[in-house]
């Protein structure tokens, strides 16, 4: 759940993971705390990628821009670059979810077969 909403740029998104993890019974701490994946240091390259994947898909040229901390540019950049961003902030949070789920569903399972292999090897040692 952490990782769907990692990749979104919106503000307050723990909140929006732990609001989802208990009704969907996934783990919460884990859920909010996957979330810091995107924190001030990997936001730049994690958005910018997802620009990029973005335009990739809508198959539309990249355009240059450069960052400033204000609301005009906020919303002149949703008109130009927000699209390609938003599609690509998407498709990134659908991938790297699943690939979250899957890698840790197969760690959990292999972390139980473990377990249960050295309980019965304990209960039953071999002579």
């Amino acid at each position: 759940m952490g990782l769907f909403f990692a990749f979104w740029p919106v503000p307050f998104q723990m909140w929006l993971a732990a609001a989802l993890a208990i009704p969907l019974r996934v783990n919460l701490p884990l859920s909010v705390a996957t979330v810091w994946i995107t924190n001030p240091f990997t936001m730049t390259p994690i958005f910018y990628s997802a620009y990029i994947v973005g335009t990739s898909v809508m198959g539309s040229p990249q355009k240059d821009f450069s960052f400033e901390l204000s609301w005009d540019w906020v919303l002149q950049s949703i008109e130009t670059i927000g699209p390609a961003f938003l599609v690509g902030c998407l498709i990134c949070s659908i991938f790297f979810s699943a690939v979250g789920f899957f890698s840790l569903n197969y760690l959990w399972r292999l972390s139980v077969t473990k377990a249960w292999e050295k309980r019965i090897q304990k209960r039953y040692p071999k002579a």
